[in-house]
């Protein structure tokens, strides 16, 4: 987990090619982190977003999708706020 916070991951895609990211936000929600990542292979590829299960602080911590509507909603709009916020203060 220490990669996100040096903002950049490798993710493996279901037919083991692996891309990188550069990690745009860290975001701490109801409990829960979550990320917005930037392909770098495709910048203007649609940033995703996904949660980080585990411990944040320990390294045992692993990347996954939102499931749930609601939850994604929530966390894409919290983003869409942040993101407006710092280009505000750019």
């Amino acid at each position: 987990m220490d990669l996100l916070l040096q903002g950049h991951v490798t993710l493996t895609d279901d037919e083991g090619r692996d891309e990188d990211y550069e990690v745009l936000r860290v975001l701490e929600m109801d409990g829960r982190h979550y990320v917005l990542l930037m392909s770098l292979l495709d910048p203007e590829e649609e940033p995703l977003i996904l949660r980080v299960e585990g411990s944040v602080e320990d390294d045992d911590a692993s990347l996954c999708g939102i499931e749930d509507d609601e939850e994604w909603e929530r966390v894409a709009e919290a983003f869409d706020t942040l993101m407006v916020e710092w280009d505000d203060l750019s």
